[in-house]
């Protein structure tokens, strides 16, 4: 088999991350990698991977033919732009750009010089969003009104580049990036309105926490939740549909699906509170309803890899594209905008022509 060289500009954590995935990967082998830093360098020697002197060196290898670009988001446009204007084709980490102008700068580069350009989005490969996705695409629980997704931790925003934001750190563009693209690839309809709510618990400059209402056509409601100060973590996924209700808890897939399962029976008993009496919130009984585990899904990320490589010979369409990538950085933009204003965004879909 003919391998595809591929060459990682940046080797701390995600680009170490790369390295080791592109080497489980047989249609791909690793060059090398660069580094601004001598240190990061050295140590991918250790690992028994080549080390390029410049940037300038790695571009000019024509054994590279695919270029990998993991370092801080603010730099990534211009490393991006110089590996396509040297023929390369290129992967970009997330968050792809800072602004929907970058971005376009970006993909224009690639049109002109002719070579495949996308985003690691590897979050659509997480294994609970795929679960919940077939959930909410085999209509299991009947019309669904809401989806919650959520993740949260407790140690605040990182302490390097992640919380400066004028190197595009902040929660919006690191987590942000991964369940708004998620919201995006599962529910295919139009978008009515936007509000967010941006926290400042740990760093008043740059957000560590965000809540995102997303109103879409048909009534449907998504709320989207980072939290880095939160010592108790809600449910990763929430779904409510006319039928049941199905919660996923954590990456693990701790869960279940709880549907009706006789509608006739409606009698509720009242339930003793502190101060009173309540029927409306008196749970149903339990001939009445129905629990089912979570069909879970499995998933391989090196599938985006795989595709990467079909994409550049032609024979497959890029899963990761452009359009995509430019409908995620506006709803970006748009979150900003809502939560720095305080204001409602009803014209997103005007902003996405």
């Amino acid at each position: 088999m003919k391998k595809t060289g591929i060459a990682v500009v940046g080797y701390g954590g995600m680009g170490g991350w790369h390295c080791r995935k592109i080497s489980e990967i047989e249609e791909l082998e690793l060059i090398g990698v660069y580094d601004v830093l001598e240190s990061r360098n050295a140590a991918a020697e250790e690992d028994g991977i080549r080390a390029y002197a410049s940037l300038e060196e790695l571009l000019a290898d024509p054994a590279v033919t695919i270029v990998t670009v993991a370092i801080p988001n603010q730099l990534h446009m211009d490393v991006c732009i110089r590996a396509m204007e040297a023929g390369k084709h290129v992967v970009c980490e997330k968050p792809v750009a800072l602004n929907h102008e970058q971005l376009q700068r970006m993909i224009d580069a690639s049109k002109v010089n002719k070579v495949l350009f996308t985003v690691h989005q590897n979050r659509r490969w997480d294994e609970d969003y795929r679960t919940i996705r077939h959930i909410y695409e085999a209509g299991t629980l009947g019309k669904v009104f809401r989806i919650e997704s959520r993740v949260q931790g407790s140690r605040g925003i990182p302490g390097d580049w992640r919380n400066q934001k004028e190197c595009g750190g902040g929660m919006v563009l690191d987590w942000g990036v991964h369940l708004l693209d998620q919201i995006m690839q599962m529910i295919p309809k139009k978008v009515v309105s936007i509000y967010a709510d941006l926290s400042y618990v740990t760093n008043e400059k740059c957000d560590d926490g965000f809540t995102v209402y997303i109103k879409f056509e048909d009534e449907l409601t998504v709320v989207v939740e980072v939290g880095t100060s939160n010592f108790i973590s809600l449910p990763r996924w929430y779904m409510l549909g006319e039928n049941g209700s199905a919660v996923i808890e954590n990456w693990a897939q701790d869960g279940k699906i709880t549907m009706v399962s006789d509608w006739e029976k409606r009698d509720a008993v009242p339930v003793v509170t502190a101060a009173g009496l309540t029927k409306t919130m008196a749970p149903r009984t339990s001939e009445t309803i129905k629990e089912y585990p979570l069909p879970k899904q499995k998933a391989d990320v090196r599938e985006f890899y795989r595709n990467v490589i079909k994409a550049i010979a032609g024979e497959e369409e890029q899963l990761v594209k452009h359009a995509e990538l430019m409908r995620v950085m506006k709803l970006m933009e748009a979150v900003f905008e809502s939560g720095e204003q305080n204001k409602v965004i009803t014209d997103f879909e005007e902003r996405c022509k």
